[in-house]
């Protein structure tokens, strides 16, 4: 008894149990991780292209939101899809479709063609075919897995997002000065070949479902307003991204609070994803972890504390270190909610809660960061994150004291 306890309770390092135990799933998150690399990298392209065309900071940020729009509307449409047909097919489908998005966006780049519109209509394109097949890869994962590896999975999940977030653009940025927009397009159309390899080997995926009918987006909104531990997975993250996301004032920081430039700014938006990363490659002892609901108002909790603490520090190392914390304890957050979504919900409505999930991301830092500039506008920089940071600890503290339910929650007896 006490040798198979013992590494669990010694685990430090992410669980690579799910990579060790199903073909499929290993297939997949390589594939994925190739993927989200390749995309990190046509998302800076895009943006430099943009910018080389026009010279307009507002040109570029309007690509954020030819994004933004097509996640938020089609994403319940997608995660609707997922729940009626062959969710194999469907990520098939949207994942070559993004592959000849960016086999366009190269064949532009060799023939010379630079349009801006043409990028913006790639950009909304490519959301589109994110909104269908983000719900249809997550959904799959409970098909591959026993439950009590989804927690690992989704840890394993998370350093592969994080992973393509820090490389990709990184990598992006030397190709295209190296080889111009054409070569990384290009590789990001080889790089879809893992992920479509992989869910070409896959067995079909079809939902658990009575009858052929259509799955309902508001059968699927239905479904969430009666089952409140789901809600609350919702309702934390959202405490966390809209109070307390201080993202878009990182320029103005990074000059009023510590005399730097665009290379401090740069510094600012990459702690969180270090800090990210680390959450992920850490997550052994998650898996000790019953009660997850705690686990995400906990990890909230930290972030918004480590936000505030933030606001008040004129030191950068300093910063960083707390904005590392803030990213890990997102990660943690993301992890347990994930892995409550696929446990506690039926085969058939994962997709489209995957599909709320997509709208919750997508939509809740946007809505931090048009925050966060507003109260920044009328008060300070200093007043928008440290007070945001609080008010984030305040909100989840009021959602733990209504969530009796949220807080009991036991990963070994779910309910949703």
């Amino acid at each position: 008894m006490s040798g198979v306890e013992a590494p669990e309770k010694r685990r430090v390092f992410a669980d690579l149990t799910p990579l060790r135990t199903s073909v499929h799933y290993r297939r997949l998150w390589f594939g994925n991780s190739v993927t989200w690399v390749g995309q990190g990298m046509t998302t800076l392209a895009i943006s430099l292209q943009v910018y080389d065309i026009t010279r307009s900071p507002f040109s570029v940020g309007l690509v954020g939101l030819f994004s933004l729009v097509p996640l938020v509307v089609f994403g319940l449409y997608g995660g609707a899809v997922a729940d009626t047909v062959d969710r194999r097919k469907l990520g098939l489908a949207s994942a070559g479709g993004s592959a000849l998005l960016s086999a366009a966006l190269a064949a532009a780049a060799f023939a010379g063609f630079h349009a801006v519109w043409f990028l913006y209509g790639i950009v909304a394109l490519q959301a589109v075919c994110a909104a269908l097949n983000a719900p249809a890869r997550s959904s799959m994962i409970p098909r591959l897995l026993p439950a009590e590896q989804l927690r690992a999975a989704n840890a394993l999940n998370s350093m592969t997002m994080t992973f393509g977030t820090l490389v990709g653009p990184s990598l992006g940025g030397l190709i295209v000065g190296l080889a111009g927009y054409q070569a990384a397009y290009t590789i990001d159309v080889v790089a879809f070949t893992a992920s479509l390899y992989a869910m070409w080997r896959l067995p079909s995926m079809l939902p658990d479902r009575e009858g052929g009918e259509r799955a309902s987006v508001l059968d699927g909104l239905r479904f969430l307003a009666t089952r409140p531990n789901l809600r609350m997975t919702f309702f934390s993250d959202f405490c966390a991204m809209i109070l307390a996301h201080p993202r878009a004032l990182f320029p103005a920081v990074a000059v009023l609070w510590y005399g730097g430039d665009a290379r401090t700014a740069g510094l600012l938006v990459a702690a969180p994803a270090f800090g990210a990363l680390l959450g992920g490659v850490l997550s052994g002892w998650q898996g000790r972890i019953r009660h997850h609901g705690q686990a995400i108002l906990l990890s909230v909790a930290a972030w918004g504390t480590a936000i505030a603490a933030f606001g008040l520090t004129r030191n950068l190392w300093l910063g960083l270190l707390l904005l590392a914390v803030a990213g890990y304890s997102d990660t943690v957050s993301m992890i347990f909610r994930n892995t409550m979504m696929q446990v506690a919900a039926p085969d058939e409505m994962r997709g489209r809660l995957q599909g709320v999930f997509i709208v919750v991301v997508a939509g809740g830092p946007r809505l931090g960061d048009f925050l966060a500039g507003s109260v920044a506008d009328l008060s300070s920089p200093a007043v928008a994150i440290t007070g945001g940071g609080l008010a984030c600890v305040l909100a989840i503290g009021l959602l733990a004291l209504y969530g009796k339910g949220f807080r009991r929650y036991d990963a070994e007896h779910p309910t949703a």
